[in-house]
Formats: C-alpha cells, structure tokens, sequence
C-alpha cells in the first residue's frame, strides 16, 4: 500500500516559527501512552475533498491532528495540522461516493489516539470539472485546446490525436500539466492536408492519481497556411506616417529596424534586432519610447493567418543562456493592425496580446522557446485568415517589466506572418 502525506503550512510554520513552544515537539523517549481521541463537531463537504472541524484533547505533548484515508486504488493518503488550528482539509477524492475518514491525535512521540471514523460525501472533484470544459479546435497546421479550472488545482490533461501521414497512421499523445484558471494549449507542427483529419481524445489526471477515461472530443481537418515571403517587404522610414501612425524609430545603438524582416533571428552569436534607445514612438526623445508602431508594406496583398515574433536574445556566445528572453527590453505585449482600402484606415484585428513567460525551465529550454519564437492567431478564438491587406501594423504597448505595466520595450529580433496570397 503506497502511503502519501500531506502536510499543511501552518504546520511548518507553527513547528519552527514559534520558539516558546519549541520544546513542545521534542521527541519524548519512553512514552507509549496515546493520546484521547479527537471530538468531531462537523464536516463540510469540498470540491473533492472535505473540511472537518473537530476538539482536540488536552494532552500536553499533543503534536496535532491526522486525517488518513485509503481510495479505490488502495493508495492511502494521510494530512495533518497542528494543535493550534481547529480545523483539517482533506483532498483527493475521486468522486461524489461516500468515503470514511479516521481522525487521530498524534502527539510528539508518535503515539495515535484510537480512530474516530467519519464517513463524507464530496462535492464534484476539480479533475472532472476540468474535463467537461475541454474544447479541441482546429487551427493553422495544429490545433489547440482550450478548458477552464475554477479551482485552480493541479491537473494534467493527456491528448491522444491519430492521423494518417506518409507512409500510414500515427497515434500520438501529449501531457500539459497546468493550475491556471483557463488555459489554452497548442499541438503543433501538423503539416497535414486539408483533406486529412485528426482525430482527438483527451483525459484528466489530478495529482492523488484520480483520472478520468479518455474522452472523444471528435475528428476535424485542420486550416492551412504558407509563411509569407519577405523578399518583396518593405519598411517606412522612421518617422513617416500611414494613415497618421508614425513609423518607429530603431534604429538606435547597435539596432537597426531592417533586421526584424531579414528571416535572421537574434543570438549570443550576432546582433539581429532593432533598437528604440528609449524614444521609440518618433524618435524624438520628447515623444516617448512607447506604443510604438512597426509598419510593413508586404509588396503583395494577403490573408493573413498567425504571426510569429522573436525577441533580442543577447545571451553570450554559447547560446545556452537565457540573456534577456522574456525580460527587460523585449515586447511582452501587443496589438496587430491591417490596412483597409476602401477606408483607408487601419483595423485591429486584435488587442494587448501577451507573450506568455514560461515558468519552470531551464537555461537552455529558454534558449529553445526563445529561438522559436512566440506565435499567435489573428483571430484566436476562432481561427480564420485577415480580409486580403498589403499593410501590416504591429504596436508594441507594453514590456515584460513589471508584469506587463512598463514603457521598456527597447528591442525586437523578428516578425514572421503566415497567411495566403490574395486571389
């Protein structure tokens, strides 16, 4: 029988923050007396688990309270808290059926009082909450999945997809683990024709192994795309205006504006990006450094699909540093313009886009997100090409800095549009 304990923070805490009781949880050689047992005055039902309000005994060397209960699968879990609260939760519960609980005073030399069992009924657990939420959408050469975790819990989602491609079909899956309040999540890399379907399961898994089975969430053929050739682009210079928005300034320092449509990113190795030397809105140290407005002329009239953007890297020579990927200097936030002929005004297409910042990697991991850019959809909800445009107008609102809040968004490496040609 795997066992697993669950300690709370208060315990912690309360164990090494409060040195007037210390004495309290030195370990007592000799003492085989349990303590009483535990007094229940209610439970209420959680979200796959539930809370038990209890008294304690008055046995001096009371270390505190375990609660210890055994699931489906046989594992048994055990929580516990201090003789300072009145209260326990307990999680883990795999479904609304009835569960028993024992309750047991613990005290400092690890003596168990006698179980007080408490039979519970949880409310729905945050795993299948989260499974009855999941979309699966195509998208342009991937498709991508979209659920909401009220919760907040931590949860994995498998993704089982199946397709034919070249020489016969391929059945692969993907895990995401995630505690965010929504998510979306991408497969990528899909290079299937239009003709061909993939089909999709998925299924949940929270962290005491409760997991649902694999759900159909359907077959659809996924949108295609080609990466827009920058042979034909062109930029203004820095200053002119279309339709009265003023293109940037970046051509400060070592920065050149060119660079962010040369098909070469930046790295540790080279310099490859532009640079606004804090006055990137005219270039005029007056006006301010931003929004500022990059500003393309495709040389061609197009459907835009997705943009990918890369930022400064400057990570030392060895590429194996994250340098200033998602930090300081680079864009964290922005919004996409096409130019509209018979208004001959710009229309946004979408609004304070965020660079979502990785958590949890390495350096070199950064490195690999980095260099591979961060890409969205024109239309994220609901995927679909722009009305044919030959203007192109990306606004840089915001850096990393400061969550999102700050003017210091100095530098860009590249952007890359994918899209059709315009018939």
């Amino acid at each position: 029988m795997k066992n697993k304990l669950i300690i709370s923070t208060a315990l912690f805490i309360l164990l090494f923050g409060r040195c007037g009781k210390a004495d309290r949880f030195e370990t007592e050689n000799g003492d085989s007396t349990p303590p009483g047992k535990v007094t229940l005055k209610e439970y209420k039902p959680l979200f796959g688990g539930a809370r038990f309000f209890y008294t304690i005994p008055k046995d001096e060397d009371l270390l505190g309270v375990e609660a210890v209960y055994t699931n489906k699968s046989n594992q048994s879990f055990t929580f516990m808290s201090s003789y300072f609260v009145d209260s326990l939760d307990v999680y883990g519960f795999g479904s609304m059926d009835e569960y028993t609980v024992q309750l047991y005073a613990v005290d400092r030399s690890g003596n168990r009082s006698d179980a007080l069992d408490v039979k519970v009924t949880p409310m729905e657990p945050a795993y299948t909450r989260v499974a009855k939420t999941i979309q699966a959408k195509a998208g342009f050469s991937s498709f991508f999945l979209d659920w909401q975790n009220e919760l907040k819990q931590n949860i994995n989602v498998y993704v089982e997809y199946e397709f034919n491609q070249g020489s016969g079909p391929r059945k692969l899956t993907s895990v995401f683990s995630s505690n965010l309040l929504a998510d979306r999540r991408f497969i990528n890399n899909l290079s299937l024709p239009s003709n061909e379907k993939v089909k999709v399961k998925v299924k949940v898994e929270d962290t005491y192994g409760n997991a649902t089975e694999f759900v159909d969430k359907g077959e659809f053929s996924l949108l295609e795309d080609i990466k827009i050739p920058k042979q034909g682009w062109t930029i203004p210079n820095p200053n002119d205006s279309v339709g009265g928005v003023p293109m940037m300034f970046g051509n400060g320092l070592e920065g050149r504006s060119l660079k962010v449509i040369d098909d070469i990113i930046d790295r540790g190795d080279n310099l490859n990006f532009l640079h606004t030397q804090s006055r990137g809105r005219t270039g005029r140290s007056a006006d301010g450094n931003m929004p500022w407005n990059f500003i393309i002329d495709l040389g061609g009239y197009y459907e835009i699909s997705r943009i990918i953007t890369v930022q400064r890297h400057s990570g030392g020579l060895a590429n194996v540093t994250r340098g200033q990927y998602y930090r300081t200097e680079n864009v964290g936030m922005y919004n996409v313009y096409i130019w509209d002929e018979p208004t001959q005004k710009w229309e946004q297409v979408f609004k304070e886009y965020k660079i979502p910042v990785p958590v949890g990697l390495t350096e070199l991991e950064f490195v690999k997100f980095g260099e591979a850019g961060d890409m969205a959809y024109m239309y994220p909800d609901n995927p679909r090409y722009t009305k044919a445009t030959r203007k192109f107008r990306f606004e840089a609102v915001k850096g990393f800095s400061g969550n999102y809040t700050l003017d210091d968004a100095n530098c860009l490496s590249e952007i890359t549009l994918y899209g059709k040609k315009a018939q």
